[in-house]
């Protein structure tokens, strides 16, 4: 199996990139934010993903170990394969996508080619005890909403006040969880909001 390659990028495509290893030629998938950090006849070295399904062996890169290790979570989850992975991963970027997770953000998933409402919250759902802490703790999400929480805390709401004036979910909740990390416990909503705000125009 192939861990890592390492060579000069050969050719950039819409969804791949021909990576030139000592002479021999390799093509390798790559998402969206991976392709744009790469630039023809520059060196490279790219993480590698190696799935071989009907005797066809097929390569992904990353262009770093988050990613990769995104990709792997996601095609755990019944409905994912590579491919759908890696078009989640080029709609929402690793570091974007934790916070998706994280705040039950499935339309942000659901932008993704190939992921429908069903598959969105399925992703979601079981993921979000493996996207990892932010360093804010939120009520659990209601189910069958995604959107509203099961109780009215100052975070909650604070992210849905957000929500409301138009800001994506993820960000909202990024950013009120950082507003919150440095307020410190017991910051009310009116304090939680300008505070957000203010992140998310940082």
């Amino acid at each position: 199996m192939i861990g890592k390659l390492t060579g000069k990028i050969d050719t950039i495509g819409t969804d791949n990139v021909i990576l030139d290893v000592g002479g021999v030629g390799y093509i390798v998938a790559c998402s969206t934010p991976t392709l744009a950090r790469l630039v023809v006849g520059a060196p490279a070295s790219l993480l590698i993903e190696t799935r071989v399904r009907d005797e066809i062996m097929a390569l992904y890169g990353f262009f770093d170990a988050a990613e990769r290790d995104w990709f792997k979570l996601l095609t755990t989850v019944q409905g994912v394969g590579a491919k759908v992975g890696l078009s989640i991963l080029s709609a929402v970027p690793a570091d974007k996508l934790q916070l998706a997770i994280a705040s039950g953000d499935k339309a942000s998933v659901q932008r993704a080619d190939g992921v429908g409402a069903k598959l969105a919250l399925r992703i979601v759902t079981e993921l979000k005890d493996k996207a990892g802490s932010i360093g804010v703790t939120f009520e659990p999400i209601a189910r069958g909403n995604a959107s509203e929480p099961v109780h009215n805390t100052p975070t909650n709401d604070a992210v849905s006040a957000l929500v409301n004036l138009g800001y994506a979910r993820a960000d909202a909740y990024g950013a009120v969880a950082a507003a919150a990390k440095k307020l410190g416990d017991g910051a009310n909503l009116g304090a939680l909001i300008p505070a957000a705000l203010k992140e998310l125009s940082a």
